[in-house]
């Protein structure tokens, strides 16, 4: 009989948080009209500015469905004067866009001064089979590691990344509306659930919130309420109007993290981040959230809504990275797709070489 094979946390990987830093950012360049319908330019529009963007800090990884769509990229970036040499184009298919939640969540370990890269490949059902086909999607992070050279963990679990947050120290977040969703794991306890979080990203403590924001498709993804800016410091969304829908789940989850303890039993600073108020599409609520940003080597994009407490937004967020560059990006047109800049990237942490096990 052969031995089980060991876990990342086993092997002492961990997930670093997404400050530390980066060897690239992957995206998927957008091609499902269902998601956009309409708006092809205006998404493109939104892509090129995150690629300009990111380039700048880092390498940038772009899957494509085909020779044809890549081709077109290129052309794309070439016309709004990018800089294609740090960027990377790779036909790898996909069904939708949001690689935060098909595509894989990087690991790293340290061996001395060597820092080693490895990458899960969690079971992707498109938010509880909510969105057929997703094949293609499921298949992104095998298809990945593929190109990176590295042999994948492969938990028997249904996980995306925008559903979890870490610290880089042990502590990981996540709601309770989301992963307890029967329509992820319904034959795992939540006692399952967080051993196969310890288990496969190396972490130690875990913060369960409630529910997230209204028009919400993911069942409640924590990218969207509540995010680490350093080991110690957490940003709440939060809706100060009391006839908000989205005011009393967002009170829950502030008072949830005010009585949190991290992963060495001390209390989370906790900051409060405005919401945008409400973002419609069609008469119908869009998840429009600040919290939703993406932390880059030097800079940090946060979305922008056309309103008011976008200046605001951003001006807490400076205050808490300051050494990093706050970008807006106008999304009322991304959000469309429910869905916003974390939801659309993923970040590679920089490295020395790739995991092969022995």
């Amino acid at each position: 009989m052969t031995s089980p094979q060991p876990t990342p946390a086993q092997l002492s990987f961990r997930m670093p948080a997404e400050w530390e830093p980066h060897a690239a950012t992957w995206l998927a360049w957008p091609h499902n009209r269902d998601t956009w319908p309409g708006m092809d330019s205006a998404i493109v529009s939104v892509y090129v500015q995150v690629i300009a963007a990111l380039r700048r800090d880092e390498r940038v990884y772009i899957c494509v469905n085909d020779s044809e769509t890549a081709g077109d990229v290129r052309q794309t970036l070439d016309a709004a004067e990018v800089d294609l040499a740090r960027i990377g184009i790779y036909e790898i298919p996909t069904n939708d866009a949001w690689t935060r939640d098909h595509g894989p969540i990087f690991l790293t370990r340290q061996h001395g001064q060597i820092i080693e890269l490895g990458l899960t490949n969690w079971t992707f059902n498109a938010w509880g089979a909510k969105y057929p086909p997703w094949d293609l999607d499921d298949h992104v992070p095998e298809r990945i590691a593929q190109y990176l050279d590295i042999i994948p963990f492969t938990p028997d679990m249904v996980l995306e990344g925008g559903s979890i947050e870490v610290n880089g120290r042990g502590m990981l977040l996540t709601t309770e509306s989301c992963l307890l969703n029967p329509n992820r794991n319904p034959t795992l306890t939540r006692s399952d659930i967080e051993r196969m979080l310890k288990a496969f990203l190396g972490v130690h403590h875990i913060g369960w919130l409630g529910e997230g924001i209204v028009g919400d498709d993911t069942d409640g993804h924590v990218d969207d309420i509540a995010r680490f800016v350093n080991p110690k410091t957490v940003v709440c969304a939060v809706e100060d109007d009391p006839t908000d829908t989205n005011y009393k789940p967002l009170q829950d989850n502030l008072r949830r993290l005010r009585s949190m303890r991290d992963q060495s039993g001390q209390p989370l600073r906790v900051v409060p981040l405005p919401m945008p108020g409400p973002v419609e599409c069609a008469a119908e609520r869009l998840p429009a959230s600040y919290v939703n940003f993406y932390i880059a080597n030097r800079t940090v994009l946060v979305p922008t809504y056309d309103h008011p407490q976008d200046r605001t937004a951003q001006a807490v967020l400076q205050e808490l990275f300051p050494g990093r560059r706050i970008r807006g990006i106008p999304c009322r047109e991304l959000v469309v797709g429910l869905g916003a800049l974390h939801c659309v990237t993923m970040q590679q942490p920089a490295c020395d070489r790739m995991y092969q096990p022995a």
